[in-house]
């Protein structure tokens, strides 16, 4: 028997016990695990680095370099979150809705955990910490996958959360670290009855793999290519403050700005200013050939290159023939994550937010945003870019299934 399927039987007999866990139960041990893991922050960070030494001497980005890093302002932010989630209401047991029948039966749709939830993460260490929150006060298990990139990292920050969990009374077993090779990670894809629901939560290799791999359901986490459309009726300094704030303050992150499209009517006034101050911001620019014969200094966007998630301070500018033009080349292009209108038209507004299928469509403000925390969620496991239960920033509701409770007196069907 593998060192994985231990761990998840271990996790399934655990999750049957945490599953009828009261909120007190599950809120002390997220503060201890929160408690502990800052009283094993200088252990933490030194591993951290170790991981990160062990990343830049094997070439990895400058993007990913900053996911994976670690420093004692994320750790707090990571423990600040795991208290958040903590204050959160508990989702196991809400009533979905309820009726009577004919018959005088009653009716529940009520909340309850999936049991065990697997995933496969990518250089976050952090994600280790959020989902640990999520999946626990959901009233679920968690087996943790990480990449052996944030190994080090990922086994001391498990080992304080697990303390924590004993300090509270509670079954550290919730909670484990799946190591090994990549046949682990496909036992995982794989483990239907140990696993109920799988979340893959990284670029675009390790979501496809997934997806098309596994034969345990899957909630799917999509890349950002993230759209921002200057309309013609826009405030440009508000639009310039957005641009900044969506491409520059983390650009190695799904929520990040990637392409800016401008009405071609208002372009000849704002775009080499744009151009002008975010090259002084140290950003990397292309354009399409009317943004180009605009501003010659930009490079042409390849003809393949629209569809890129760069996670770096590079941003692509083209020119929209109004509207609806925007929107076909967002419907085109976009991974349905995150995009974002600036415009003081109220019509263009409801038509944008109309018309663009997206998990998270923004009206005059930064897809930076798009995010649990900043949503009042506490952490997230992620955002989701598909179309079932969970789509955008998926936190403790996502995390939940129902099932119905029929309270009856005899009744028996004619």
């Amino acid at each position: 028997m593998t060192d994985f399927i231990c761990q998840a039987q271990a996790a399934r007999k655990a999750s049957y016990d945490w599953a009828l866990a009261n909120r007190s139960q599950k809120d002390q041990a997220l503060m201890a695990m929160a408690d502990q893991l800052l009283e094993s922050s200088a252990a933490i960070i030194e591993a951290n680095q170790r991981d990160v030494a062990a990343g830049q001497a094997s070439g990895l980005s400058e993007s990913l370099i900053d996911r994976l890093s670690l420093d004692q302002a994320r750790l707090s932010a990571m423990a600040t979150g795991l208290r958040q989630v903590a204050s959160l209401a508990d989702p196991v047991g809400q009533v979905l809705r309820g009726w009577r029948l004919d018959n005088g039966a009653n009716v529940e749709q009520v909340r309850v955990p999936f049991g065990v939830i697997g995933i496969i993460y990518e250089a976050r260490p952090n994600v280790t910490a959020d989902a640990a929150a999520i999946c626990l006060k959901s009233g679920n298990a968690a087996l943790l996958r990480g990449s052996s990139t944030a190994i080090h990292s990922n086994r001391r920050i498990i080992s304080s959360l697990r303390a924590g969990l004993v300090v509270a009374g509670a079954d550290p077993d919730l909670l484990a670290l799946v190591e090994g090779d990549h046949q682990v990670t496909s036992q995982m894809m794989r483990a239907r009855g140990l696993i109920d629901l799988l979340i893959p939560r990284g670029g675009a290799g390790l979501i496809k793999s997934v997806v098309e791999q596994a034969t345990v359901p899957v909630i799917e986490t999509g890349t950002g290519n993230c759209h921002l459309f200057i309309d013609a009726d826009a405030d440009v300094e508000m639009a310039w403050s957005i641009i900044v704030n969506a491409k520059t303050q983390r650009p190695s992150v799904c929520n990040a700005l990637e392409t800016l499209l401008i009405d071609q009517s208002v372009a000849p006034k704002i775009l080499p200013m744009l151009v002008d101050r975010l090259s002084q911001l140290g950003v990397d620019l292309q354009g399409d050939q009317a943004a180009h014969d605009l501003c010659p200094q930009l490079n042409l966007v390849p003809d393949d290159g629209w569809d890129e998630e760069s996670l770096r301070l590079h941003l692509r500018i083209g020119l929209a023939d109004g509207l609806e033009s925007a929107i076909a080349f967002i419907r085109q292009h976009g991974s349905g994550h995150s995009e974002t209108i600036v415009t003081n038209d109220l019509t263009h507004q409801r038509r944008f937010t109309a018309a663009i299928d997206a998990a998270c469509v923004l009206v005059n403000c930064s897809s930076r945003f798009v995010d649990g925390s900043e949503f009042g969620f506490g952490a997230e496991i992620g955002i989701s870019t598909q179309k079932l239960h969970a789509r955008g920033p998926m936190a403790l509701s996502e995390m939940t299934s129902s099932k119905y409770v029929i309270q009856g007196s005899g009744q028996t069907r004619r």
